[in-house]
């Protein structure tokens, strides 16, 4: 196994800056880009080299604590202003269900947080058009929603439509050429035939599998594999071995073998250390000040409490002899009485017996006041005693004092170590016992079977001394059984270390491990098995075909010049397709589905994750953008699901009309 050991980053989110609203972008038209993943969104000024923001498209509003109008920690966060996702995991929201926007007031508040940092402080409306993703066979309905959400409420001269995977294979140079696009996304896959420019999105077909399924696999994964680290193991953290460690295997099934050998498997396995804390181990000197600390503590707790309860006597004692004095003065009988009422007194006899009673008490506390501090002085020898050497039945020979030597005390550890060692190999036979297919449960199963033969004339087993040796050996349980003997040894040897050691420390080195080792995760097959999922969905339980099975069944619905074209160029985009030999596997899946002599070609994006928003960015250069802008007054007319159709945009299908109900038929209904 690599002794390198990696340490889990757990990147904290930094929050994003305020960009300032510059007279050159206040007095233009710059158009805002948009990529709206379902993961992260990307947003900034057309004319930026790179995006203004990057951030993960979630918000967490703060639960309301009961009996409180206003939580003062009721700010709701956005994206990287969420310094710990983990602290507030359940309390997430997202505008998307799978890649379709619903949650449309979460996507108003998103907004919110984008045109503010990107410095927009007009009054009451953005002057910029916009160009924004979505996904592929965007219902109308959710299209209606987000142009009613931008003209109504934010007042934008015009709005573009366009999908991620379409400007990501515009901005790779592929405009006018036949391709196929595998958009490997946060929650879906779509791959999207491409015949010379124009995308055949009637042919399209999409995947309910993407980076999430995958991240979610790992995490359970991980935790069924290490409950004890149940809740150290976050989705973030499995997200960050996902991407840093994870990776595709070319070849599924052969990789998996080698995954079975030990030399394959000590070789590639990453060690991944979880946050821990070490337990603190006291010397015999900081025990004995320990303790020392506690019982003066404890001394002083005690007086404090007896100072307190005699001072409050002593005052109860005063007020009741001030009665008394009222009562040989000859003060009214009523006044006397309404005293006494007021401190739980009947008559002048209940007087007196309380007076005696917290006289006495008062005498006895002082009394152990006085004794608590004579006896002081002797708290810390009796703390500081140390302990004396308990035998079980003195079976070793103790050298004197002036002869302890080392060799002596490495015999005595030898010899606990000894019988440890011993227990553990029992422990380990009965465990094997208890699996098929290990060589104490064969033999086992050789001995019944032998036993069990039907040639025997004479059933005499257990007659003999020896068969008693036959019994242990097939016993269940492994034979011998720990004694009460051997624990009794360990416990004397122990005691004598203890004794002689001041440093020794119980642990047996066979069943505990070092706290280190305890807190790490040996991260093997999963790195792949995992990942493997976009390509078998079916090991999650989804009922869908791969990326291979997908791209097979839209290759044939082709004619065979058209699917070798498109074959010649398969374009990869989406975060996912950056983990190590996904290019790899989809060449291979091709190869294999493909004829022979097939001219094949797979291609990754430039940049997976930011390629969308630069092809969204050119888009909104072009000088005839504004020819493809919706504006509000044909919002107006033609309806929120309307749209203006372009190269990266989806097909707009209008909704169909409303069918009016004939007037008899309307009037039947009514009288039912």
């Amino acid at each position: 196994m690599a002794e390198e050991v990696i340490i889990l980053k757990d990147l904290k989110l930094v929050p994003d800056k305020y960009y300032s609203y510059t007279q050159t972008l206040r007095n233009s038209k710059t158009p805002i880009v948009i990529d709206n993943g379902s993961f992260t969104c990307k947003a900034g000024w057309a004319t930026s080299n790179a995006p203004n923001l990057i951030f993960k498209n979630i918000l967490a509003r703060p639960r309301k604590e009961r009996g409180k109008k206003v939580n003062k920690d009721g700010e709701t966060l956005i994206g990287n202003d969420i310094a710990n996702i983990e602290a507030v995991r359940f309390q997430l929201k997202s505008q998307f269900d799978r890649n379709v926007i619903t949650q449309f007031n979460v996507q108003e508040q998103i907004f919110d947080y984008t045109f503010s940092h990107l410095g927009i402080d007009t009054n009451g409306s953005i002057n910029h058009p916009i160009i924004i993703s979505e996904p592929v066979a965007n219902p109308n309905y959710s299209r209606l929603l987000m142009s009613e959400l931008l003209f109504e409420c934010y007042h934008v001269p015009g709005i573009c439509y366009g999908i991620d995977g379409l400007f990501s294979y515009h901005y790779n140079g592929f405009k006018e050429k036949t391709g196929l696009i595998v958009n490997c996304g946060h929650h879906t896959t779509h791959i999207i035939p491409v015949i010379k420019g124009t995308p055949d999105l009637i042919n399209s077909r999409r995947i309910d599998v993407g980076g999430y399924h995958i991240t979610y696999y790992l995490h359970k994964l991980l935790q069924l594999k290490y409950p004890a680290h149940y809740n150290a193991i976050t989705p973030s953290r499995a997200e960050e071995l996902l991407y840093e460690h994870g990776f595709l295997a070319v070849h599924y099934t052969d990789v998996l073998k080698q995954w079975s050998d030990a030399e394959y498997y000590d070789r590639n396995v990453k060690r991944i250390q979880l946050p821990y804390s070490m337990a603190v181990i006291l010397t015999p000197d900081q025990q004995r000040d320990k303790r020392r600390e506690m019982a003066k503590k404890l001394v002083e707790m005690n007086a404090r409490k007896r100072d307190e309860k005699l001072a409050e006597d002593e005052e109860q004692v005063h007020q009741l002899l001030m009665i008394r004095e009222m009562i040989e003065d000859g003060e009214p009988i009523e006044e006397v009485r309404e005293v006494l009422k007021s401190h739980g007194l009947k008559n002048e006899k209940d007087l007196k017996k309380l007076i005696t009673d917290l006289q006495t008490r008062i005498e006895r506390a002082k009394s152990k006041i006085a004794a608590a501090s004579h006896n002081a002085s002797h708290v810390e020898e009796h703390v500081i005693e140390e302990p004396k050497l308990r035998l079980f039945k003195n079976k070793i020979q103790l050298p004197k004092e002036e002869s302890i030597s080392k060799a002596w005390l490495k015999d005595i550890y030898k010899k606990r170590q000894d019988i440890i060692d011993k227990k553990a190999v029992r422990k380990q036979r009965r465990q094997d016992m208890a699996k098929r297919g290990t060589a104490a449960s064969l033999e086992r199963m050789r001995l019944i079977s032998q036993l069990a033969r039907k040639d025997k004339r004479d059933d005499d087993f257990g007659s003999r001394d020896e068969d008693w040796d036959v019994y242990k050996v097939i016993n269940k349980e492994g034979g011998d059984t720990d004694s009460e003997e051997e624990q009794d040894k360990i416990s004397e040897l122990e005691d004598i270390l203890r004794f002689y050691d001041p440093t020794f420390v119980i642990s047996n080195t066979s069943e505990e491990q070092n706290p280190k080792e305890a807190h790490q995760l040996h991260f093997g097959i999963e790195r792949m098995r995992c990942t493997e999922i976009l390509f078998q969905p079916s090991i999650i339980g989804c009922g869908q075909g791969g990326i291979s099975d997908t791209i097979e069944f839209i290759l044939k619905k082709y004619p065979a010049q058209t699917a070798n074209d498109l074959a010649e160029n398969v374009f990869l985009t989406g975060g996912p397709t950056k983990l190590p030999d996904f290019k790899e596997r989809v060449f291979r899946e091709l190869r294999e589905m493909r004829p022979l002599e097939t001219n094949i070609n797979v291609q990754l994006s430039d940049s997976p994750i930011l390629d969308a928003w630069f092809g969204a960015k050119e888009f909104a250069n072009k000088q005839n953008f504004h020819e493809y802008l919706l504006t509000p007054e044909m919002y107006a007319e033609m309806g929120g699901d309307y749209f203006i159709e372009n190269s990266c945009s989806n097909m707009y299908c209008p909704l169909p009309e409303a069918v009016q109900e004939p007037e008899g038929l309307s009037e039947l209904h009514t009288e039912m």
